[in-house]
């Protein structure tokens, strides 16, 4: 008897713990895919692809979406709902960041801003 609840109670912890994996690690897949973005931004300002306009818009653009998340993780759990809209906001941000580092626009001068 108690072998079986012993059993039990490992089976009920380990699919407990799994589905706490799972989410932890969507939302550290979001978190890394902001910062891979974030670095393409500084890369594209370095190399002077971007210009200053275009930095910002890029820039407020990933301010939204870090307010999307905060606000998905206010409440302790991501909705698959969530974290599609998440996922969304964040492919079409990695388009424009494409868009902007390569529509030929330059930044006039290499120096700091």
């Amino acid at each position: 008897m108690k072998a079986i609840l012993f059993t039990a109670a490992l089976g009920l912890m380990a699919t407990a713990s799994a589905a706490n994996a799972y989410e932890w690690g969507s939302s550290d897949r979001i978190d890394r895919r902001q910062e891979r973005q974030e670095f393409r931004i500084r890369q594209g300002v370095a190399s002077g692809e971007l210009t200053r306009r275009e930095y910002w818009r890029l820039e407020r653009e990933q301010a939204y979406i870090r307010g999307l998340e905060r606000n998905a993780e206010a409440d302790g759990y991501v909705s698959p709902y969530e974290r599609a809209r998440i996922r969304a906001a964040q492919d079409a941000a990695s388009r424009r960041i494409h868009e902007e580092r390569h529509d030929g626009q330059r930044r006039w001068s290499r120096r700091a801003w």
